[in-house]
């Protein structure tokens, strides 16, 4: 079956569209920059997040992608939907901000802060929290605690939103939630496999089962802070009951 191609005019288009990226870039980053100062600014999130990380898109990604999106569309006989008027709605990561946080528990009050922060910047919520994820603990866990979920297909966990400004704003930011040991995995897969799949179905297997490894290790840290939470716990339970023993009669 022949492959789908685009057109010279397409191509165009979609040169139109990057140049008028680049020519707005410097908003993007104002927009990173403010929502860093949000991030920086907060006890509760200073507390939490190991580290936060931020980028706008390279324009040689946002390209692939649009080519990609191009060819996707024509397959299937529909048309291109992306113009210069709505790309920076229907591209929703051209900014993009990361949370790192050390174990899996620590996302609900992160959650909890990051809508706080929405709500009083009147910042509008366009989607999530939506936690991408493949295994089903995660999925019970993250339904628990009311965030929704859907399938990672990258065998992946990460809790993702899409933020705007104001209601007159063009620019939205995705923003993403994960535990250092799913960056490790996010770091080695968007270095193989993006903008371009690897066509190594050795590498692309090897990259599975890294996936589970991270995701047994997020397991294994949840545990050890699970163990040092009772532990601490029963330490200051019996250092209260001792204390009353040793409360003298009046």
């Amino acid at each position: 079956m022949k492959q789908p191609t685009l057109t010279a005019i397409q191509l165009k288009l979609i040169d139109g569209m990057v140049q008028h990226y680049v020519d707005n870039q410097k908003y993007f980053i104002g927009l990173l920059n403010t929502l860093k100062g949000y991030v920086e600014t907060s006890d509760k999130l200073t507390e939490l997040a190991h580290s936060v990380k931020w980028r706008v898109k390279d324009p040689e990604h946002l390209r692939a992608k649009l080519i990609k999106k191009g060819l996707a569309a024509k397959s299937k006989g529909e048309g291109f939907i992306y113009t210069k008027e709505n790309l920076f709605q229907k591209i929703n990561d051209l900014a993009g901000f990361r949370i790192l946080h050390l174990h899996t528990k620590q996302i609900e009050a992160i959650n909890v802060e990051l809508l706080n922060i929405f709500d009083e910047q009147k910042w509008l919520k366009l989607e999530g929290p939506c936690a991408r994820t493949w295994d089903d603990e995660s999925r019970k866990y993250f339904t628990k605690i009311g965030i929704e979920t859907t399938d990672s297909e990258t065998m992946y966990t990460s809790v993702h939103y899409v933020v705007q400004p104001n209601t007159k704003s063009v620019l939205t930011c995705e923003i993403q939630v994960r535990t250092l040991m799913e960056e490790v995995w996010g770091e080695v897969d968007h270095k193989i496999n993006y903008p371009e799949k690897a066509e190594s179905l050795s590498c692309r297997e090897q990259i599975k089962v890294l996936a589970r490894v991270t995701s047994s290790c997020s397991r294994l840290v949840d545990s050890i802070f699970l163990a040092h939470e009772e532990n601490t716990s029963a330490k200051i339970k019996s250092k209260g009951s001792i204390k009353k023993k040793l409360t003298p009669l009046k």
